[in-house]
């Protein structure tokens, strides 16, 4: 028995940082801690969102879809419940290292 592909399936990949990596953008870091909420605001409106939609799970969820992330909602939940400041820190990161590429 021969195992194949389902044609248009595209492999998962991962985010292009850690979710701990601060130091790789130390820039973006800062702005997560002193404005948490106006680093939400950025992220929705790089994403075409409502402003109110640009921190935590749901955000992170559509991001990992469209860019087809390796991850799961659960993942996504507890990630944005217990570091949500290092979550969304990750999350603009990777927007903004998509950007540089021509991929966002």
């Amino acid at each position: 028995m021969a195992w194949t592909t389902q044609p248009g399936r595209v492999q998962q990949t991962e985010f292009q940082t850690g979710t701990f990596d601060c130091c790789d953008d130390c820039g973006t870091c800062c702005y997560g801690f002193f404005c948490y909420y106006c680093l939400g605001c950025s992220i929705a409106s790089d994403m075409d969102e409502c402003c109110l939609c640009g921190l935590g799970m749901p955000i992170r969820s559509v991001y990992r879809t469209k860019y087809n992330i390796k991850g799961s909602m659960c993942k996504d939940f507890m990630v944005a419940l217990c570091c949500p400041y290092c979550a969304a820190c990750q999350l603009k990161r990777d927007i903004d290292r998509r950007k540089e590429q021509g991929i966002f």
